[in-house]
Formats: structure tokens, sequence, C-alpha cells
């Protein structure tokens, strides 16, 4: 018992250090690059472009912090996030079912496929003046426009991630007499769920992006429309300040929730691997 004990503290406390090692490795990766993009900014804002083209980092902190230390942090962001869960909301409602029809029909497939690459081709400038146009200033321009570009990525992902099914798993299931509910859950799901995923979080990089220009292009609030009244002020540390608060928020979000949950959603193939 005792001997069984001792073999199995190294080997966790030399799992425990390979991790901290890794940690420790990916925060001083972090904090170089941070240091060194910060470095090169200041001699850029110096000798280069000089302070009223490009302040230094400096000052675009300061102003970062009275937007937060004022509240209109908080004012203008709750605007932008719900425009873009709405419309990325819109997305998965609408790529889900596509790509699951894409990818167990081939009449659908061929139905889906020219208007999915279309939706995707599109550049993302090309909706939001689409959506100022057609819906004016309102709340459904960004969230028309957010749907339309994440959608294809979604639904695309969902096909090829049924195509990469193990047929002979299916099969097996079949002739073993597991009812559909089963095979969906064991095979399908566990098979379609990375290609999803991927989908999702590409079309979500994709998604605040095309969110951010339509609303700089049409609405009276939000991020985008504090951008573009700090850049019609003339105000370059404004509207700087305004573009990484929103960076680092994103930033933010994907780290600590979209890969958490990946991780948390994949566990048991981590568990697998062991």
């Amino acid at each position: 018992m005792s001997s069984t004990t001792v073999e199995r503290g190294p080997r966790g406390s030399a799992h425990l250090s390979l991790a901290g090692r890794r940690r420790v490795r990916g925060v001083a990766g972090l904090l170089i690059g941070v240091g060194g993009l910060l470095l090169v900014w200041t001699l850029l804002s110096e000798f280069v472009f000089g302070e009223f083209l490009l302040p230094p980092p400096l000052e675009i902190g300061r102003v970062m912090w009275e937007i937060v230390r004022s509240g209109a942090f908080i004012e203008h962001f709750v605007p932008t996030i719900l425009r873009l869960s709405y419309g990325f909301g819109l997305a998965l409602l609408i790529g889900f079912p596509v790509g699951y029809l894409m990818g167990t029909s081939r009449w659908w497939r061929a139905f889906f496929h020219d208007m999915v690459m279309v939706a995707g081709s599109i550049p993302g400038i090309t909706y939001a003046v689409m959506a100022l146009v057609i819906l004016g200033i309102s709340i459904l321009g960004p969230v028309i426009s957010v749907g339309l570009v994440a959608m294809p990525y979604v639904a695309i992902n969902v096909a090829e991630g049924l195509d990469s099914v193990d047929r002979r798993l299916v099969q097996m299931s079949d002739a073993f007499g597991r009812r559909r509910a089963s095979v969906v859950r064991h095979v399908l799901v566990p098979s379609v769920a990375p290609f999803a995923f991927a989908g999702v979080r590409l079309s979500f990089a994709l998604a605040w992006k095309v969110e951010q220009l339509t609303e700089v292009f049409g609405a009276s609030s939000g991020v985008g429309f504090q951008i573009r009244r700090e850049f019609e002020d003339f105000s370059i540390p404004g509207m700087l300040a305004w573009v990484l608060l929103f960076i680092v928020f994103m930033i933010l979000l994907e780290r600590f929730v979209l890969a958490r949950l990946e991780r948390y959603l994949f566990r048991w193939r981590l568990e697998e691997a062991k």
C-alpha cells in the first residue's frame, strides 16, 4: 500500500510541476509580447509619427481609465454586447439547421451550397452599408449584419462535421438496435461538436468586427458609435481608447469564457488521452 502511494506521489508532483512550468512560460510570453508592443508603440509615437498622430501608450491608458471611471464604458458596451448576442444567436439559429440539412442530404447540400458560399464571401462592410440603407439607424442593422456574416461559417462547419462521422459506427448502432436518440447522443454529437465549436469561434471573431463596423455607419449608441464620434471630433486618443477597450474585452471573453467552455465541453477527449 505504501509503495503504491510513493509511486503515485512523484508522478503527480511531476505532472503539476510540468503544468506549472507551462503556465509560467505562457504568462512570461504574454508579458514579453505586451511589453515589446508597448515599447515599439512608444518609439513610434516619439520618433516616427509624433504624439499628435500617434499618442503614447500612457496617454491612451489615461483616457481608457477615464472612460471606465465615468461609467461610459458600461453605458456603451451593454448595447454593443446585446446587439452582438442577438446577431450571433440569429446566426446559430439559422446556421445549425442549414448545416445539418447540408450534412445529411445531398439534395439540401446542392440547394444551400451556393447561397451559403455567397453569404460567406460578401465583405462585412457591404452588409454594414446595406443594413444602413435598408434598415436605417436601428438595432436591426447590426443584428442582421452579424447574423449574415456568422451564419455561413456555422453551417459549413456543422456540415463538415456530419461528413466526418464514421458511417460504420452508425451502421453498427442500427444493427444492434440502438435508438435514434442514442445514436445522435453517442455518435453524431461527439463527432460534430469539435467542428461546430470551431465554426462558432471563427464566426464569433468575424461577428464582433462587423458589429463595430455597422455601429460606425448606422447606430446612435455603442462602441462603434463612440469611435465614430471621437473620429468626427478629431480625437485620436479617444478613438484609440475605445478601440483598445473593445479589443481587451474581446480577448478576455475569448480566453476566459470561450476557451474554458471548450475545455469543459471536450474534457472527455483529455480523459481518453490519459
